[in-house]
């Protein structure tokens, strides 16, 4: 891909080398050819609205051998074992919610103990209340998750976009299908399965946003450079069963879990346990 600034030298980049291709101004425009050998090579492309929030995203069509036979895996996957892997989505959610809460407040607020309360499907909401008691103890008593608003809410909605994109990149170079969900269910929602399996990733987004607003104290206007900042979490080192590996490759490894578990039910779902990376 090569890129020609209005004024200035144009550089490359291999299309291989990228996951997620953002175009936020306006005035950019690309070719089909870009577009055409960015998803070939198995890349996404994500576009920004005038507000430079994202809001759509292009995605690969054929990205594996059995890909057919994988999706009606997902159509006939019992409900039983959609409720067991969704206890597992939230049991790890929670988790990494509470090890981020040590790493900047000093204590998990009451968070781990929620964890073993999470039964299959998560009849009693666990994780709602794991919520209340997470935003809270990260942003202040004052603080509430409301996607419509600016704000600290806007730099995390920006981030999750970014992330929801990038998790259904995964899920379908796994040869899955990101529309058909564990628990997210809404007929209008063409990207439930990528809802699902981002959530225990959330926290590296919350995590960034908390640093650039130092806990909720300030919050920086939404520019390119703090949106530059958001972006910064997708590069963050996760540890993933004793080994290091970025985000990217985490979300690999927990799409290609979930292929496998659909198959057999002795398999969990691979998720983060840890942040690699330093505090600050």
């Amino acid at each position: 891909m090569v890129i020609q600034p209005p004024e200035g030298t144009s550089h490359s980049v291999p299309l291989e080398d990228i996951a997620v291709l953002i175009v936020a101004h306006p005035q950019v425009s690309y070719t089909q050819a870009v577009l055409s050998d960015l998803i070939g090579n198995g890349g996404t492309f994500v576009t920004c609205d005038a507000k430079r929030m994202p809001n759509g995203m292009l995605l690969p069509l054929d990205t594996h051998s059995t890909q057919t036979a994988r999706f009606h895996l997902q159509f006939e996957l019992p409900l039983p074992r959609k409720k067991r892997l969704w206890q597992q989505v939230v049991q790890s959610k929670i988790a990494m919610q509470a090890m981020l809460l040590v790493e900047q407040t000093g204590c998990d607020h009451g968070l781990t103990p929620l964890i073993g309360q999470v039964r299959s499907g998560d009849p009693s909401n666990v994780e709602a209340r794991a919520a209340r008691r997470y935003w809270t103890a990260l942003f202040g008593k004052e603080f509430r998750r409301d996607r419509g608003t600016e704000g600290i809410n806007a730099m995390l909605n920006y981030g999750y976009a970014i992330l929801r994109a990038a998790t259904a990149r995964a899920i379908c170079a796994s040869g899955l299908h990101p529309c058909v969900g564990l628990h997210h269910h809404n007929k209008y929602n063409s990207w439930c399965l990528a809802d699902d399996m981002m959530e225990p990733f959330r926290p590296c987004i919350d995590r960034a946003v908390y640093r650039l607003s130092h806990g909720g104290r300030t919050v920086p206007e939404m520019t390119s450079e703090t949106r530059g900042r958001i972006l910064q979490s997708l590069t963050a080192w996760l540890g993933v069963n004793d080994a290091q590996r970025s985000l990217f490759d985490a979300l690999t490894v927990a799409a290609q879990s979930l292929r496998r578990a659909m198959t057999d039910s002795g398999i969990e779902l691979e998720f983060p346990g840890e942040f690699i990376d330093a505090p600050q």
